[in-house]
């Protein structure tokens, strides 16, 4: 099978399960906030940047950096080497995720008073502790078959956890009924939980077909080889993530402050904050399934050009992909110039909707092809490059909120974000320019 119909293939299966995914959560948030009432699923999402912190210290970028050694060892035809980065891969992410549980454990009490403000917390966060070394197993595999370009097994996992972790809810909610016992969110945390441990277990059984001790003990036998070449890349990948999750808590507190700064009321900063987050954002994202799909399957592919020294093809691939992410946030950008009145006033009831999706249509072209451009660098290996560029665009995006939302509103915030995605597209763009002439130059 050729490059183009393995990236084709590939980018086909993620994306529709990544449409079905989101399909399935739109009706889960649905059940939530009928069942448990909209107070109880605030305490649910306001626990998740600490989730998402915690994730992102002890998975995300070792996940992505082993992809990327995977795919490189496949291009060189070392199949047992690629199998050894993923022990000693899984060994440290389960080592980082479970002292990483147990001090959310010790410390949730604090977490929930002095970081979330609401003691309501503390049992949440102890529950969803215990997703995090399931979550890296499953995470860690799903980046050895993602650098394999095998993407199966990985959709499947995402498919099964989102599956599990609604009906688990579900059937946990009607046996309390059933048994006249209290309704809690708790039941959404145990789900998660539930969702994480099958999903880990499929994995699991999908690459060792039962082996588990005897793979184990080899990991152990060769003394974690490769730990420094999955450290080099991961922890920028890791320093990103981390760096992200920061800003949107910092985002996520600012804003309204700021907004009352220029003027509205408490309550009228915390409305246009929900309605950039709960309506705008979802639907300018939403195509983005699509780009995710394709910066997936790119990582692996680019690197498996570069370790074969195939420049000319890599070049060639750079500049389709390019094009057709950047053609299609511009198809989407003149969607929402077009119907953005309509989606917000029809769909969501709301003016203001309509109107940040308005100014948000600008950001597209950008925001569909900076995943890939920022997959790309990580696939030639240069982590550190992606993190100082993302780095870059984040603080981009802070000066708009602390800056000119006091001054010109939320606008401020939306052109802010604008110019952060187009700095990121240019300076990623420049960078690999350079790259492949520097490449060219030496071949």
């Amino acid at each position: 099978m050729s490059e183009k119909h393995t990236i084709l293939k590939g980018t086909f299966i993620l994306t529709v399960t990544g449409f079905l995914s989101r399909f399935i959560g739109f009706f889960y948030r649905m059940f939530l906030s009928h069942t448990f009432g909209e107070e109880s699923v605030g305490l649910y999402q306001l626990i998740f940047p600490i989730y998402a912190l915690c994730f992102s210290l002890t998975t995300a970028g070792i996940e992505v950096a082993i992809s990327r050694c995977v795919a490189s060892k496949i291009a060189l035809a070392k199949q047992k080497e690629a199998r050894q980065l993923l022990y000693v891969g899984l060994l440290l992410s389960i080592a980082l995720s479970t002292v990483t549980a147990a001090i959310l454990q010790v410390n949730a009490s604090a977490f929930s008073i002095y970081i979330l403000g609401d003691i309501r917390c503390e049992p949440l966060l102890i529950a969803i502790s215990y997703s995090l070394p399931f979550a890296s197993v499953h995470s860690c595999i799903c980046g050895y078959y993602l650098g394999r370009k095998q993407t199966k097994i990985p959709a499947l996992a995402q498919l099964i956890e989102q599956i599990v972790r609604v009906s688990s809810v579900y059937i946990i909610y009607m046996i309390a009924l059933k048994k006249e016992q209290p309704i809690t969110i708790l039941f959404a945390v145990i789900g998660l939980v539930i969702g994480e441990i099958v999903s880990s277990l499929f994995c699991i059984q999908c690459f060792t077909y039962g082996k588990v001790f005897t793979r184990i003990h080899f990991v152990l036998k060769n003394n974690f080889s490769h730990l420094k070449e999955l450290l080099k890349l991961s922890a920028p990948l890791t320093a990103n993530r981390i760096l992200l999750n920061l800003l949107q808590s910092i985002e996520a507190i600012s804003i309204p402050i700021r907004l009352q700064q220029y003027g509205y009321t408490s309550s009228d900063a915390l409305s246009a904050y929900g309605v950039l987050t709960g309506m705008a954002l979802p639907c300018i994202l939403f195509p983005s399934a699509v780009t995710n799909s394709v910066s997936t399957m790119l990582l692996p592919t680019v690197t498996e050009f570069q370790t074969s020294n195939k420049w000319e093809q890599l070049k060639k691939l750079i500049q389709k992909v390019i094009l057709y992410c950047f053609s299609l946030g511009f198809f989407c950008c003149i969607l929402f110039l077009l119907f953005g009145n309509w989606i917000g006033t029809i769909l969501f009831h709301s003016q203001l909707a309509g109107d940040f999706l308005l100014t948000l249509s600008w950001i597209c072209p950008f925001l569909y092809m900076n995943s890939t451009l920022i997959s790309i660098i990580n696939g030639l290996g240069n982590t550190t490059t992606s993190f100082l560029i993302n780095t870059l665009g984040l603080f981009i995006r802070i000066i708009g909120v602390i800056v000119f939302i006091p001054q010109i509103g939320m606008n401020g915030y939306l052109w802010g974000l604008l110019a952060s995605q187009l700095s990121v597209s240019v300076l990623s763009i420049l960078y690999l320019s350079c790259h492949l002439k520097k490449r060219e130059f030496a071949t």
